[in-house]
């Protein structure tokens, strides 16, 4: 199965921000949980991941602390705020109507 090169511009902040929606995880987490819901189609490298971290962290939209992982190594694990949440709403509405637009012209009948 041939993967996308490029998601859509602002794409990767919206499905961070979805993925932490439903519990703090830290970037490798992350990473693999994008991998595992979009059935291996979507996949970040840690190159793209970490910069759209800490831009997300510097909009005040998720906020970050040291913890102890799963494999008692620290991590820094990835918190969704109240203002994120209402972002992620916000884009989630924007994502919703343009891919429904993308689709409405993909469908097109040729002649």
């Amino acid at each position: 199965m041939s993967k996308p090169p490029d998601l859509v511009q602002g794409t990767l902040d919206l499905l961070i921000l979805k993925i932490l929606a439903l519990e703090p995880l830290n970037g490798w987490a992350i990473g693999q949980r994008l991998t595992q819901v979009s059935g291996d189609v979507l996949q970040v490298s840690d190159g793209s991941l970490y910069p759209a971290l800490h831009k997300l962290e510097r909009a005040g939209w998720i906020t970050a602390e040291w913890r102890p992982s799963e494999n008692n190594r620290r991590a820094k694990f990835y918190s969704l705020t109240r203002p994120g949440r209402r972002h992620l709403e916000k884009e989630s509405a924007n994502w919703s109507r343009l891919s429904a637009a993308i689709s409405s012209v993909v469908r097109l009948k040729e002649a």
